[in-house]
């Protein structure tokens, strides 16, 4: 039985990972979080699932389109989503589905993987800068534009920006995460594709929290467009911040997830966040609605 659907957990195709360590072996001193074991450990991760929360899988940021060029970054992308494709089919007792890796530095590639995708994705992952721009960059709008047309979930999720000295994990993202969805929608994309399906990760970032800043300082619209994002529950617990959440964006706008197999060693932070969530009381409606069926929901149309 399936009680809940985690929308952001990730992994690491130990194949894909495999090419990346040929193009660069120093991946694994650069970027740390490469080495928790869960990535890629299937039976880890099995040792620790908990019988009824399935897993969205999506991968890990290491991204080709920072390492080669861009037919090499089509490449590798399409290898990683291959073998996502793989991973959800071989253990579909934890995982429901997979989210595409995009070759950043090859748009008409990457349009092409948005309209070829494996059955068993619901859609593709994004962040907040690619290339040194922000995903708000006129030359992605595209991308935006074609998995609206498939009506595919687009999970954003943070990355630092290069040029800031201080880039910390506990900071940073959060407002990294902000600043892209105020520059998604200052530059007009729920004008344009008003039914796209963004889901923010870690609840929302700075959204909640300022949301009376956001309301006095931005035209109505643009204000109002923000209510128009999705977001997940991977806030590492913290219930008073889950519910700041979910009265901002409302329950229909909240999505469970938690940015496994991160925040707690061995695989997750999967417990600690259905406590946070148990802490707020919500309706036995609510709690359904956030557990699995606004993802049944938003996957149910899509082409």
């Amino acid at each position: 039985m399936t009680n809940r659907i985690d929308v952001f957990a990730h992994v690491l195709p130990p194949h894909f990972y495999q090419s990346m360590l040929k193009i660069d072996p120093q991946i694994p001193a650069k970027f740390p979080f490469i080495n928790i074991k869960a990535l890629s450990d299937m039976e880890l991760r099995r040792a620790n699932f908990d019988g009824t929360t399935k897993q969205v899988i999506s991968a890990v940021n290491i991204n080709p389109e920072d390492f080669v060029n861009a037919d090499q970054a089509a490449t590798l992308c399409q290898q990683a989503n291959e073998e996502i494709s793989s991973m959800v089919a071989e253990n579909s007792d934890m995982f429901c589905a997979g989210i595409a890796m995009l070759p950043m530095n090859n748009v008409p590639a990457a349009i092409k993987m948005i309209n070829n995708l494996p059955e068993n994705f619901v859609g593709i992952q994004l962040f907040t800068r690619a290339n040194g721009k922000s995903i708000a960059s006129p030359e992605y709008d595209s991308i935006f534009k074609a998995a609206a047309n498939r009506n595919l979930l687009i999970l954003l999720h943070p990355i630092f920006d290069s040029r800031k000295p201080d880039n910390n994990l506990v900071f940073s993202w959060e407002y990294e995460l902000s600043q892209a969805t105020l520059q998604l929608v200052q530059n007009g994309l729920f004008n344009r594709y008003p039914n796209i399906k963004i889901i923010i990760h870690h609840a929302g970032a700075m959204i909640p929290f300022f949301a009376g800043r956001i309301d006095h300082i931005l035209p109505a619209e643009q204000a109002s467009s923000f209510k128009k994002f999705y977001v997940d529950t991977a806030l590492l617990g913290n219930a008073p911040a889950l519910r700041l959440a979910i009265d901002y964006f409302g329950t229909d706008h909240v999505l469970f997830g938690t940015d496994a197999p991160f925040g707690e060693q061995p695989a997750g932070a999967t417990q600690t966040i259905i406590n946070a969530l148990t802490e707020l009381q919500l309706s036995a409606k609510d709690i359904q609605a956030i557990n699995y069926e606004n993802y049944q929901r938003l996957v149910a149309d899509i082409k």
